[in-house]
């Protein structure tokens, strides 16, 4: 005797892989299951490419759907500022060798911004252990923001001039603050002995290819 019950593709995977006609319903089987980034706000769903906000006084980035970022701005007074998402290449932002010096900064990569909690320019490189703040007093660096005039338009807290100067490279972004910290978790993650090993190297070059690419000035 036959049972009034009998399972659909949807809920017997096996049937699906089975039969060829199936693979739409396979294919919505695996979405289904696969783990899906969620809104801290709201734990929405989120999609690959997603809304940011920054705690200024932690720092910590949390993600967010649409409907909760568009709560909140990136000069409001509220716990949490929106990350823009507009990343510019600047061709003509003059940073001397010496002046780069200056800003005393142990490797060839980093990023600055202004934080409203501690009222100053912060200055951060990638290193193997997460970001690390410069303590050194940024002597040059008005200097800098004279020669440099889109730098006093730079929002606190949620953008930064992030630097590549690694090997032959004299490369200046005006960057949303989370693309910063995706660069140090992207380090943190690849880098293997003394020197970061050829993978981590290889990563780095990756990511400001893709970061040239969402460029909006080029």
């Amino acid at each position: 005797m036959t049972s009034n019950y009998e399972k659909t593709d949807s809920e017997n995977p096996q049937s699906a892989i089975r039969n060829p006609q199936s693979g739409d319903v396979l294919r919505r089987f695996v979405r289904q299951r696969a783990p899906l980034e969620q809104c801290d706000m709201c734990s929405a769903g989120l999609a690959a490419e997603h809304q940011h906000l920054v705690d200024p006084l932690s720092r910590q980035i949390v993600c967010a759907c649409d409907p909760c970022a568009i709560l909140f701005s990136n000069q409001g007074t509220t716990k949490y500022k929106r990350v823009p998402r507009d990343v510019r290449f600047l061709p003509k932002f003059q940073l001397t060798d010496v002046q780069w010096d200056g800003l005393m900064i142990p490797i060839n990569i980093a990023f600055f911004f202004h934080s409203t909690p501690d009222a100053k320019v912060i200055a951060l490189y990638p290193s193997p252990a997460g970001p690390t703040e410069s303590l050194l007093a940024l002597d040059s660096w008005d200097e800098i923001v004279e020669e440099n005039a889109i730098l006093k338009k730079m929002s606190p807290d949620v953008e930064a001039l992030l630097v590549n100067r690694v090997r032959d490279a004299r490369e200046y972004y005006l960057v949303p603050i989370d693309e910063c910290y995706k660069l140090v978790g992207l380090i943190r993650a690849n880098w293997r002995g003394l020197s970061g090993g050829t993978q981590v190297w290889e990563e780095i070059g990756r990511f400001f290819d893709e970061l040239k690419g969402k460029c909006s000035d080029k």
